[in-house]
């Protein structure tokens, strides 16, 4: 018997949780249980910060992807496939390609070293306040904006003119 493994299918955005409950549904009336094992919309943990209001939120990782792992044969490739939703598997032109060990670590397990990321709600131009750390009470312009290290640049006035200073996301609030 083959053995299962897992593989990304590409969906219309927005459609990945009624894709996975589609396919859960195929899966019990055409009992394939034994071939397509597990259906998953991965999510992630993010802290947004709304008008200085920090709240953890649930967003999917992949938008436009679900995981799915199983044995891949004709019969749960077309299951899969015709799923309403579903535009297709990731691979070159219709072979599905299963991802690699490493692959399922990291998007599945979570095993990766990246931390959670912050989405803010400033841009470029904005007057921000530091609400902690080194600068508290700062007041100063954004100037830039690191989404990959999650932090910002803003521009601080000290001992009588402007100096750029990087601030964690975490520890600013747009100011009104």
């Amino acid at each position: 018997m083959a053995e299962a493994k897992w593989y990304v299918v590409h969906t219309y955005s927005g459609y990945e949780n009624k894709v996975k409950t589609n396919i859960e549904k195929a899966i019990e009336t055409q009992h394939l249980e034994e071939q397509i094992l597990d259906v998953r919309v991965p999510m992630v943990e993010v802290t947004e910060t709304r008008d200085g209001v920090k709240k953890q939120v649930s967003k999917k990782m992949y938008p436009g992807y679900v995981l799915i792992e199983m044995i891949m044969n004709d019969e749960t490739w077309y299951v899969v496939r015709n799923t309403r939703g579903v535009t297709g598997f990731v691979g070159p032109g219709s072979k599905p390609v299963p991802l690699s060990e490493a692959e399922v670590k990291a998007y599945l397990l979570g095993e990766s070293t990246e931390r959670v990321n912050v989405e803010v709600d400033f841009e470029v131009g904005d007057t921000l306040s530091v609400v902690d750390g080194t600068w508290k009470d700062t007041v100063g312009v954004v100037k830039s904006i690191n989404a990959k290290k999650q932090t910002v640049t803003i521009s601080v006035e000290m001992f009588g003119r402007e100096t750029p200073v990087e601030i964690d996301f975490t520890d600013v609030r747009k100011m009104d």
